[in-house]
């Protein structure tokens, strides 16, 4: 964990907060806000790094990975297209591994908020039936959403959750953490 640069953390913290708002709002992240913050990243880090190509290569680097893991889910119809680009701008400014740590606290939030839809809409069986046909169609090398449709994010039978609010609990909540912890 290393706290990333002021700046970043000012324009990082605005992305995601607005991108929230955004996506509970409208269901839709926009394209010009998670371009900006791809560019941003980009430009502050080869900027801000004493070796420029350095700072280029950290951006990147948090980009591919972002892009890489959540493109998985969004071939699998588990994840929205403004949330892969929503993610790539976060690794694009804070790097592979704090982008790493940024998806965990975004999946901690996505289970906790996703158990209290479950309990809250009382589906709970249901759910636990979903998880069963996620795992045996993706070990049977299938994607889940061709033997459901609830399970494809698009459907309107499926329960769904703003993840760009969740993204942003994650990144706020990782920026907090390493404001108390990350060394200096």
């Amino acid at each position: 964990m290393t706290l990333p640069p002021l700046g970043i953390r000012i324009i990082l913290s605005a992305l995601v907060i607005v991108a929230a708002f955004w996506d509970i709002r409208t269901r839709r992240i926009p394209n010009w806000l998670t371009l900006a913050g791809v560019i941003l990243g980009v430009a502050l880090n080869t900027f801000l790094f004493d070796r420029p190509l350095v700072g280029l290569w950290f951006s990147l680097k948090g980009f591919g990975l972002a892009l890489g893991v959540y493109m998985v889910l969004y071939v699998l119809h588990a994840m929205g297209a403004g949330d892969v680009k929503l993610m790539a701008a976060v690794g694009a400014m804070v790097g592979a591994a704090d982008w790493f740590g940024i998806m965990v606290l975004t999946s901690v939030a996505g289970a906790v908020a996703g158990l209290a839809l479950v309990f809250f809409k009382g589906r709970l069986r249901r759910t636990l039936g979903n998880v069963g046909l996620i795992v045996t169609s993706l070990v049977r090398g299938r994607a889940p959403y061709k033997q459901s449709p609830e399970l494809d994010v698009s459907s309107d039978q499926g329960m769904r959750l703003p993840h760009g609010a969740l993204i942003a609990l994650g990144t706020l909540g990782f920026l907090a953490a390493a404001l108390r912890w990350a060394p200096r």
